[in-house]
């Protein structure tokens, strides 16, 4: 569980930061017009510290995190969300410094987002098996829950 907690709180700083460093480098280059830099704060608080928040709890009330399945979510998702962001940062620089975007940069993005997508897609086949487990050991209606006094 700490992994996710130190995740979300890794991603809350470097959101934080990179709002800062949208606003300070478009004033410094005296640039109003629309470029990347703008939402990847936005990204890494959704993606990165929300995201994980909620892991967080889900992972609290299932028990995700001592399974491979979860090491696979939490490796592919963190590296999705770190090319994602990392070609956002270049190509939001680059159009602030008036340079052409490497035709590099969408395709290395595509495969963040497909390393996000296949993040995700372990993280609920996980948690399907969890609710599966927990439906299982439930009482049924016949069976009255057990309560302490």
């Amino acid at each position: 569980m700490k992994k996710s907690y130190y995740a979300a709180h890794v991603y809350m700083i470097l959101g934080v930061i990179s709002g800062l460093y949208y606003r300070e480098f478009t004033k410094a280059h005296h640039f109003d017009g629309e470029t990347q830099l703008a939402v990847i704060h936005t990204h890494l608080l959704a993606l990165g510290m929300l995201g994980f928040l909620i892991v967080l709890a889900l992972d609290k009330q299932f028990h995700l995190s001592g399974s491979k399945l979860f090491t696979y979510f939490f490796w592919f998702y963190n590296a999705g969300i770190a090319i994602t962001v990392g070609m956002m940062f270049v190509h939001g620089t680059e159009t602030v410094l008036g340079s052409k975007v490497p035709e590099a940069v969408p395709l290395t993005a595509g495969l963040g987002h497909t390393l996000l997508t296949v993040g995700l897609i372990l993280l609920f086949v996980l948690l399907g098996k969890r609710l599966n487990e927990s439906a299982t050991t439930e009482p049924t209606e016949s069976e009255p829950a057990k309560t302490t006094a």
